[in-house]
């Protein structure tokens, strides 16, 4: 699980995150909104201890992530939507080994789990093919299957589906539903509200640094007398819902 504690970042005078706190328990989607800026990528970046914190701190499933940061690395998968960084001249395939090495594994263990990977992601067809002449979905699972091929207990998913068909965004939903079922504790940030409804248990909403609403999306919706998880989304930022 996940566990955040007064975790604040600065940049120079600039507070990107001020000192937040919640939790992410395992078997739990927790989608976490807010607007660009608002300091999602900057939280999921200390989670993941590619951004040393400010103050506070955060443990995932018990490591500490400045004290025993490479513990950390070794449960979590992380995908950040607008990042692929592939190796345009190896296959997916190798893409995806290189990885698994980095993270331990065996190349028996690596092959086994990419062939799965393959079959679940539907890559099967172009698991072989170099990866530089891939559209934009293709890569995207790629990018996925190298993120989680260790198989870790933690995913952090940042806007994952972005710039993707319906079908293949559909593919990475029912995985990250597949993930939810193996009782991994999932953040999933996202800008839309439908695939948010559609996977999240709870959701997180962060305005300029800070956490405005930690809360399942039904008890928002009663809270704000309204149906549109959008219409209270933009609320809480004070924005300018619209008006039909």
């Amino acid at each position: 699980m996940i566990k955040v504690k007064n975790l604040t970042k600065t940049f120079g005078k600039v507070e990107a995150v001020k000192n937040i706190s919640f939790e992410v328990n395992e078997g739990e989607i927790v989608g976490l909104l807010g607007e660009n800026g608002a300091g999602k990528t900057t939280t999921l970046r200390m989670i993941a201890t590619m951004l040393k914190p400010t103050e506070g701190t955060c443990s995932v499933n018990g490591y500490d992530i400045l004290k025993e940061s490479a513990n950390v690395r070794d449960e979590i998968g992380i995908l950040f939507g607008g990042e692929v960084g592939l190796y345009d001249r190896l296959t997916a395939r190798e893409n995806i080994r290189y990885f698994a090495m980095l993270n331990g594994l065996s190349k028996e263990e690596a092959d086994k789990n990419i062939n799965d990977l393959s079959k679940l992601l539907d890559m099967e067809e172009y698991i072989d093919r170099k990866v530089g002449k891939f559209s934009r979905g293709m890569k995207q699972k790629v990018a996925i299957a190298r993120s989680i091929v260790h198989n870790p207990s933690v995913m952090l998913f940042d806007e994952p589906t972005i710039g993707l068909d319906v079908t293949s965004s559909r593919i990475i939903q029912n995985f990250i539903l597949k993930c939810k079922r193996e009782k991994k504790a999932i953040i999933f940030s996202s800008h839309s509200m439908s695939e948010v409804e559609k996977i999240c248990d709870r959701i997180i909403i962060i305005n300029k640094g800070e956490v405005v609403e930690n809360s399942t999306i039904e008890k928002l919706k009663e809270k704000y007398n309204d149906d549109n998880l959008e219409d209270v989304f933009v609320e809480l930022i004070g924005g300018d819902v619209l008006e039909l």
